[in-house]
């Protein structure tokens, strides 16, 4: 028995950490567990519930929990007496992550490319892009999309499209303009589909183009290939491509942030991949730690403008997490779970699909490999012009919850948080997504189900 199993109700854990933990939590509040043991797709709270996780660490995880390349990895790293934390001197351990990084990635921007190693959070690698196109540039301007997620910091905040948390942080960074992002369910435009996308694109290279805009000429663009704080939303190939040329054209860098989509998730090792575009900065974090903390920024080197020290950070010489994310990005090529996830992909989103034919009360399902979202909508409501009902984030609370109660841990996100993301680990087996898809078929017709009896019970 270790010193950290102490026992206690699950309960009593909850108590505990609502009573001392900040306001600011926020993942307890919808999942209420005390985690005791986690093993690849499974966690287990302290009572002895195990449930799927399909959170992941938000998609950190991208072998699941503690699989057994990544802990041997960190062990072997120990028990040679390999130095733990060197700011940013090098070590053979980040010598081999760098080489094999580089490697991993289309040649066309390897070729070119220089990394800066940052604080622990995607976060840190967010505003450690925005200072480096800014000091690249000498521009002020940052463009961004609207349902983009960056994170939680001062300048990353200010490039994220969700509005909760910035109403009650004042000066935020200025001259950040955002720009439509193709939805096809939710259409910017009120049109949806091909045209949609092709006037969005319009849009933003009018705007681009317009000496009365109000907008200078931007330092970056910072975009993501599938938004997923924002509701799982995957860019059209043509649309990404085209704002790789709009850019490029006018000489603004385009920041792609994998943060969440890096090393297989979408089924292709990089999300950019899949338009076949070259960006001038790329960020990486989440999976690359191999569930440790981790994050780079790639960049061009005609950006490297940088004077020495010009960004720091101390954590970013963080020997055990580059052993750990290297022996994750060897076993993610060796085992082909690329490949893999974007079949198991297919495969849930099948199920889903299934679900849907006879719950009218799944308005989308839309994604990119093992990076999928379901979204909950209201169709006793008034449609829009395009024929897309209201969000029901009561509604998809109440699935979640049911989700959660029948052992499959699930998150929301989206608009107005209607949207119930699926992140599995990408070592997830059809026989996994097969039993994921029927708890969650079980948890959409029993939510709906109380919602009826509700409304009965008021009629009543």
């Amino acid at each position: 028995m270790t010193p950290f199993l102490v026992k206690d109700s699950q309960q009593g854990y909850l108590n505990r950490q609502a009573r001392r933990e900040s306001n600011a939590r926020s993942y307890p509040r919808r999942i209420p567990i005390a985690i005791r043991e986690a093993k690849g797709i499974f966690v287990t709270d302290v009572d002895g519930n195990q449930y799927f996780d399909c959170l992941a660490g938000a998609g950190t995880l991208a072998l699941g929990h503690n699989h057994p390349i990544a802990i041997a990895a960190m062990q072997d790293l120990l028990q040679q007496n390999l130095p733990l934390h060197t700011l940013d001197l090098t070590t053979p351990v980040k010598d081999r992550f760098v080489e094999e990084l580089f490697a991993s990635l289309p040649s066309a921007f390897a070729q070119n490319a220089k990394i800066q190693f940052c604080g622990p959070t995607g976060a840190d690698a967010v505003e450690a892009a925005v200072k480096l196109v800014k000091t690249a540039t000498g521009r002020r301007s940052m463009l961004s999309f609207h349902g983009g997620y960056h994170g939680m910091s001062h300048g990353a905040l200010s490039l994220t499209g969700n509005l909760g948390a910035k109403h009650a942080v004042a000066n935020l960074m200025p001259d950040v303009h955002f720009m439509p992002y193709p939805y096809s369910y939710r259409c910017p435009f009120g049109i949806g589909g091909e045209l949609g996308t092709r006037i969005g694109c319009h849009y933003i290279e009018q705007v681009l183009d317009d000496p009365e805009s109000g907008i200078t000429q931007p330092a970056g663009a910072i975009v993501e290939v599938v938004q997923g704080e924002g509701g799982v939303i995957p860019s059209p190939d043509r649309w990404l491509r085209e704002l790789r040329r709009m850019t490029r054209d006018r000489d603004i860098p385009l920041i792609v942030d994998e943060i969440q989509t890096g090393w297989g998730r979408t089924g292709r090792l990089y999300a950019f991949e899949h338009a076949g575009i070259i960006p001038d900065v790329v960020l990486l974090s989440k999976a690359i730690g191999g569930s440790l903390p981790l994050s780079v920024v790639l960049y061009h080197k005609k950006l490297d403008r940088w004077s020495p020290g010009a960004h720091a950070g101390t954590f970013r010489g963080n020997q055990l997490a580059m052993a750990a994310g290297l022996a994750t990005l060897r076993y993610i090529q060796t085992h082909n779970l690329v490949d893999r996830a974007r079949a198991s992909g297919d495969r849930l989103a099948g199920h889903l699909r299934h679900t849907q034919a006879d719950c009218p009360w799944i308005g989308d399902i839309r994604g990119r490999g093992l990076m999928v979202g379901v979204e909950i909508v209201n169709p006793e409501a008034e449609p829009n012009a395009i024929g897309s009902y209201p969000a029901d984030p009561t509604l998809a609370r109440e699935i979640q919850g049911e989700c959660f109660r029948r052992g499959l841990i699930v998150e929301l996100g989206g608009r107005h948080g209607a949207v119930v993301r699926f992140l599995p680990p990408l070592i997830v087996t059809a026989e996994q997504i097969d039993q994921i898809s029927e708890i969650f078929d079980a948890a959409v017709r029993s939510a709906h189900r109380s919602r009826q009896a509700d409304c009965l019970a008021e009629v009543g």
